[in-house]
């Protein structure tokens, strides 16, 4: 049985979840990471050419991301988790997402075997939209070039896409992870073509019930990509209500043994009601300072004043106020 995004299309979470008959498809291949504006423009040619050829348009990923399962100790972190990304694919308009389980067998799979077994049989590829650096097959031994030759030898036409460029710089996830990386978060909003942003919960454990009556909140404990340590300018979501804020990520020094948290001091503050279980979307807009080890508690104190004062100028700038 395939499962649905929001529910908007379906995910078929292997081969053996599509229906009989499925297809003809117009498709595009990728881990999609962030969803960023390179992967959307694809993705829009996609929709379009299968709308107008009559085909299902679908997106091809994969779970694990592939440097998890081949090189876990180096894998990088993700820019989107996997609900996340999957909410994000089906956001373009496409009509299915095919999410393979990265595992051994598919690992060792050669290129023409994965577009013969994958693309051709099971999916009845009409066309195929990638950038100009997809590789595919056992060790990545394949690129554009023969995919476009594996197309002609089976039937399907392959549009191959120049990068995205915004502001000079090309668009990857790779240098969107770079930039998120070091608290960049204007340029990887540029990339992105939307904040960065963490999908994620109240940490348990602090005193958290089902109404939330003062202006702090700690994430739990987040799988993917959090920014350079220090303090950002956020706006935090709770439900249809959404916050000013200023949030501290790191290791919190100035209070001994206090540990790493992601924590959000929210600006326009009101009660709302929110559980352990409450989605809060923490959009990162702009990074103040890094992260200090203040002399007394009393002069972090003193900063964070003026880091409130800072971000509630941003806010009042960015509203045109």
């Amino acid at each position: 049985m395939s499962t649905s995004v929001d529910p908007i299309v379906p995910v078929y979470r292997s081969l053996a979840e599509l229906p009989a008959g499925f297809g003809p498809t117009v498709a595009a291949i990728g881990n999609f990471d962030g969803v960023h504006a390179g992967h959307r423009e694809i993705l829009a040619s996609v929709v379009a050419d299968a709308r107008s050829s009559g085909a299902q348009a679908l997106a091809i990923t994969f779970d694990p991301h592939p440097e998890q399962f081949l090189r876990p100790e180096s894998a990088p972190g993700l820019l989107t988790l996997l609900p996340e990304r999957l909410r994000l694919l089906a956001a373009t308009g496409i009509d299915a997402v095919l999410m393979l389980p990265f595992d051994a067998d598919l690992a060792n799979l050669r290129g023409h075997e994965f577009v013969k077994q994958v693309l051709v049989d099971a999916l009845r590829v009409r066309a195929l939209h990638e950038g100009g650096n997809f590789r595919f097959g056992r060790r990545a031994e394949a690129g554009v070039t023969e995919l476009a030759e594996l197309g002609k030898q089976f039937g399907f036409v392959v549009h191959i896409h120049s990068p995205v460029r915004v502001h000079g710089m090309e668009v990857s996830s790779s240098a969107i992870r770079a930039l998120v990386a070091a608290g960049d978060m204007k340029r990887a909003r540029w990339m992105l073509g939307r904040p960065f942003t963490v999908r994620s919960t109240q940490a348990r454990g602090r005193g958290v019930g089902t109404r939330l009556l003062v202006p702090t909140v700690n994430l739990a404990e987040y799988a993917g990509l959090l920014p350079a340590f220090g303090v950002y300018v956020t706006r935090l979501t709770v439900g249809e209500r959404c916050f000013q804020a200023v949030t501290n990520v790191g290791n919190r020094p100035t209070f001994e043994g206090v540990g790493f948290g992601v924590e959000t001091h929210i600006l326009d503050f009101e009660p709302i009601d929110i559980t352990e279980h409450t989605q809060l979307d923490l959009e990162f807009l702009l990074r103040l300072r890094p992260e200090i080890e203040w002399p007394s508690p009393e002069a972090l104190k003193a900063q964070i004043f003026k880091d409130v004062a800072r971000a509630q100028r941003y806010f009042r700038l960015a509203s045109g106020a």
